[in-house]
């Protein structure tokens, strides 16, 4: 059950390295079939097992958002989820696994460790989310023919990221699109964090001063911090969150004293679909194709 609380917490919500933060260029012809399986690596034991598609479609949905989100939420989702492994087949044909079980990949849990952990809840719960699979299933994310590569997050910071300003290359269906949905559902739109003067300096290699000058010396269209100088000395936006262990590379620093001060918009890279942004649509009434296509610029829904 402690396990379980953790990726609610935690993994749901979707930290900077849900997916892998990379775009790969290769391209590999995959036959998909409606009866594949997906050879997933449980990163606790090293073991590979071989899981019925839409059963591990399943298990990423309990692994990735809360259950008690709107079922529309989660179709979209099991669209991202799909497309995501697909993508990864491809690129994967050749090794062992196709995924790992954690967010190196997508976190997948399995019908053994729902039961325990959601004992006399289960059958609702997971009823719930084998509806999302069931109604969607096969359906998947498309660009010009070919899987799209779909990126997902928590809680964007009022407007989504162009892929080419966060990861290695542009993609078109990847750009910054409004999300407006994510300040009213999300705890997470905007937290603070606060460090003494002395650890701040510490955590981010810099010597101790009274002082603290801070520039941004370059953003993204979303207001997500790409490059900055901290006392002279520049930083990526990433450095920082990472020294600092923030939510997102969207913050501003003021010092209080003897006190630093630090505002966080969001949670996760902020490319491609928010979750919570997601959730505030489906509860307007949005359905999840129309979610999907809102976050994917141009895409197209396609079935195995």
């Amino acid at each position: 059950m402690k396990k379980i609380l953790f990726f609610t917490a935690i993994i749901i919500l979707i930290p900077y390295i849900i997916v892998t933060i990379f775009i790969e260029d290769k391209q590999i012809k995959f036959k998909f079939a409606s009866n594949m399986q997906v050879r997933v690596k449980h990163d606790d034991t090293g073991i590979i097992e071989s899981v019925p598609f839409e059963e591990y479609i399943t298990g990423v949905l309990a692994g990735e958002m809360p259950v008690s989100f709107h079922i529309e939420a989660l179709k979209a989702q099991a669209l991202a989820a799909r497309s995501y492994v697909m993508k990864k087949m491809e690129y994967n044909i050749n090794n062992d696994y196709d995924v790992v079980d954690t967010i190196m990949n997508q976190v997948y849990l399995t019908d053994e460790y729902l039961r325990n952990a959601w004992k006399d809840t289960y059958e609702e719960k997971i009823n719930k989310i084998r509806t999302a699979v069931l109604e969607t299933k096969g359906e998947y994310i498309s660009y010009n023919g070919e899987v799209a590569e779909a990126f997902f997050f928590s809680t964007s910071t009022g407007a989504t990221e162009n892929s080419g300003e966060i990861f290695s290359a542009q993609l078109p269906y990847l750009v910054s699109v409004s999300s407006m949905w994510d300040a009213d559902v999300s705890p997470l739109y905007s937290t603070y964090t606060t460090f003494s003067l002395d650890d701040f300096y510490s955590k981010l290699g810099l010597p101790y001063s009274d002082t603290l000058t801070v520039e941004r010396l370059q953003m993204t269209e979303g207001g997500r911090t790409v490059r900055i100088r901290i006392n002279g000395v520049e930083f990526t936006g990433v450095d920082v969150m990472n020294d600092l262990r923030l939510r997102s590379t969207c913050f501003e620093i003021t010092k209080e004293g003897n006190s630093v001060k630090i505002n966080i918009k969001g949670y996760g890279h902020g490319v491609g679909m928010s979750q919570y942004g997601a959730e505030g649509m489906a509860r307007e009434g949005y359905t999840y194709d129309e979610i999907v296509k809102h976050y994917y610029t141009g895409v197209e829904i396609k079935k195995i």
